[in-house]
């Protein structure tokens, strides 16, 4: 008589078994109900957004979140509607078990204020527009004239390295744009301008402008000067 192997019939109990109880949850977990929205933001800087302006966005377009069942919920949607305001540089939507709708936010960081006769508002380190928030103020250079589309990458490279500059970022505090498509730089610890010329040679001219202040801020004669010329890349031309 053929003996009965039950090890093997208990392998394929437990198999269907396991099968059965991932069916039974995947589905109480897909018809499981939205119960919270949850929204983080990665950084306490460049708050332009609030949760609650965030939490209506996503209101706006799920409705009632508190009567839609999770497998109810693209995400994706959610994502590319989130990541398409102007303030947000990234979106992550996600739901977990508990029913948790969870919101990662990125907003985009403004490096200056461009203030023309006709409007104000700020560009991010890709150019990208942002427009004034009645909820934060960043703190950048205020840039006064026009920046054309056809020029805007240049002024950006200098802001950006401006930006990531710890020195100069709390240094610089504003630029004028002439006509002439040159730009004079303003300063926080002193009265003089700094005449930058057109956006070219940006590297070279702001080692030259961080070189000439660490010698001159050891000397007097910093407060007499009226104008600092970083034209010229092989020197630094001071005026009294």
């Amino acid at each position: 008589m053929r003996r009965i192997n039950w090890y093997s019939i208990r392998l394929v109990m437990v198999f269907f078994v396991m099968i059965f109880l991932y069916s039974f949850s995947s589905k109480r977990n897909s018809v499981r109900k939205i119960n919270k929205i949850d929204i983080q933001f990665d950084s306490k800087e460049n708050m332009f957004l609030t949760h609650q302006m965030v939490n209506n966005l996503l209101i706006q377009n799920l409705g009632d979140a508190s009567r839609l069942q999770k497998d109810k919920v693209d995400l994706n949607t959610l994502e590319n509607e989130l990541s398409h305001h102007e303030m947000i540089e990234k979106a992550e939507v996600f739901s977990t078990i508990d029913g948790f709708l969870n919101t990662r936010i990125t907003q985009k960081t403004p490096i200056l204020r461009v203030i023309s006769d006709n409007d104000s508002y700020y560009l991010d380190r890709k150019g990208d527009r942002i427009s004034l928030s009645t909820n934060f103020s960043a703190r950048v250079p205020l840039v006064v004239g026009e920046i054309s589309k056809e020029k805007r990458k240049s002024y950006l490279k200098l802001f950006n390295e401006i930006k990531k500059d710890d020195f100069l970022s709390k240094n610089i505090t504003g630029a004028q744009i002439m006509p002439s498509g040159n730009m004079v730089l303003t300063n926080r610890s002193f009265d003089y301008k700094i005449a930058f010329g057109k956006p070219i040679n940006v590297q070279k001219k702001l080692r030259n402008y961080k070189a000439f202040f660490h010698h001159a801020i050891k000397d007097t004669l910093i407060k007499e000067y009226k104008e600092i010329n970083l034209m010229f890349t092989q020197q630094v031309v001071c005026k009294k």
